[in-house]
């Protein structure tokens, strides 16, 4: 093994304008509010310092050597880098990480990276070359946080392999808030094992893999959960947007653990970033919710969906893959799409059955329905034969939907395909637990607002 060979370029905070807002200096982790160590990080900082605020270490990897469960560690903004891993390429197919974080926290002491205040770090493996495949941030540990962190430029380095990752996962308990995870050759976050982990409020954008070897854009997802170990504990996205991602936005094939979708926004997938050209083997897929291969698996895990949005993907919005079993679709928006929604799934003996339970969800635009002979579908837009127009909403442009977020993190409040008044998907929905304004729930992805613009809570929409 040998440690990180680490070139730091210099730049000044007030040079890089923050895509994610990043957590306010009130909102700090509780363990650090309550007297654990605090460390710091800085691309000008040295790891002969001593870590505090005014004489920052230079790297994550020496910070990690002295974190105990509780304790932050800080990084001011600015780029960081990188260019080796932390070990070499035993062969061209090899992973090797250039972050590696091993040290666990615990439950109720979590151990933190997060950016300072509203500063931006920019994580960037564009300069690491090492010839097999490249994990920009590997997060092998449990009960940590990565909060606030942009994270770029892990690169396919020879032709044999399929996608490296921005961040690759094999941990459980872990938290990724706010981070911006874009322009890597493979997919931005991947859980390869784990579960109970939370990914919220983050964007993966602009991920291609031009030289996969089973195709050009083949692998490039926005985020991916494809666990090999069974667990009941679920892996949670939520508030999470993909969009301009060669293959999927959201893709959750041959996973050994459930997953759930919420309030999550997938588009544009498909295309060579920046470009409205199809990637040659990207599956262009908004939301991909399972699936083993094609093959029937005995012991499948639930994808739930839920008040999420999928439009302008080449193949479809919401898609089941040959998923063996139900998967929950729940107030949904899907639009303009190659399909908006197919649940296309595998019976015991391997032939096509399709298999879901949808409610309350909305297909607007082109793209229509496949695959839903004889599902659980009920109290949707098709099944209550609504004519819906433009006129039904307030908005729906595919512009906008990569607005800033809150200062919170939380997804921009835009008026893109939130009911409009007199919408006929206003009350028309089925009480599923999840809270309405008005007599019952509205159809789609978002609640009408039934506050003056301007009063205490007022916004576009509840979801």
């Amino acid at each position: 093994m040998r440690r990180a060979a680490i070139t730091l370029a210099v730049v000044p905070a007030l040079a890089l304008a923050p895509f994610v807002a990043t957590a306010p200096a009130h909102a700090l982790p509780a363990a650090a509010q309550h007297g654990a160590a605090a460390y710091y990080v800085a691309p000008d900082g040295d790891d002969a310092a001593s870590g505090d605020m005014r004489h920052p270490f230079a790297t994550i990897a020496h910070a990690q050597e002295l974190v105990a469960p509780g304790d932050t560690v800080y990084l001011r903004g600015g780029r960081y880098a990188f260019t080796d891993a932390v070990a070499d390429c035993v062969s061209q197919t090899d992973r090797v990480q250039v972050v590696s974080l091993t040290a666990s926290g615990t439950a109720d002491r979590p151990i933190t990276y997060q950016a300072y205040h509203d500063e931006t770090p920019v994580l960037d493996f564009s300069g690491v070359l090492d010839d097999c495949r490249i994990i920009g941030v590997g997060v092998l540990a449990d009960n940590v946080v990565l909060r606030g962190l942009e994270i770029t430029g892990a690169r396919q380095n020879n032709n044999l392999n399929n996608e490296s990752w921005g961040v690759w996962v094999t941990g459980s308990d872990n938290l990724f808030d706010q981070l911006d995870i874009h322009h890597n050759m493979g997919a931005g976050l991947f859980i390869q094992d784990g579960g109970g982990n939370v990914v919220r409020n983050s964007d993966s954008h602009d991920n291609y893999d031009p030289y996969s070897k089973t195709g050009a854009g083949q692998n490039a997802d926005g985020f991916g959960s494809h666990t090999d170990t069974p667990t009941d504990e679920e892996n949670l996205f939520e508030g999470d947007r993909a969009w301009n991602n060669a293959d999927d936005g959201f893709d959750f094939i041959s996973s050994a653990t459930p997953v759930t979708v919420t309030r999550s926004w997938s588009w544009h997938n498909g295309y060579v970033y920046g470009t409205d050209q199809h990637a040659a083997s990207g599956n262009g897929t908004g939301f991909k919710l399972g699936g083993y291969g094609g093959k029937y698996d005995p012991n499948p895990v639930r994808v739930t969906l839920t008040y999420s949005v999928a439009f302008d993907n080449t193949l479809r919005g919401i898609y089941a893959n040959h998923h063996p079993l139900a998967d929950e679709v729940y107030n949904n928006t899907s639009f303009d799409n190659g399909a908006n929604y197919n649940m296309l799934g595998v019976a015991p003996d391997g032939s096509e059955l399709d298999l879901g339970i949808l409610r309350n969800n909305v297909s607007f635009g082109t793209g229509g329905l496949q695959h839903l002979d004889g599902i659980d579908s009920s109290d949707n837009s098709w099944d209550l034969g609504l004519q819906l127009s433009a006129d039904d909403f307030l908005s729906v442009s595919h512009d906008g939907w990569d607005a800033p977020r809150q200062r919170d993190g939380s997804l921009p409040d835009i008026p893109n395909m939130r009911p409009a008044p007199g919408s006929a998907l206003i009350d028309r929905g089925v009480d599923l637990g999840f809270g309405y304004s008005g007599a019952a729930p509205d159809l789609g992805a978002f609640e009408f607002d039934r506050l003056p613009h301007g009063a205490p809570g007022a916004g576009h929409g509840r979801h």
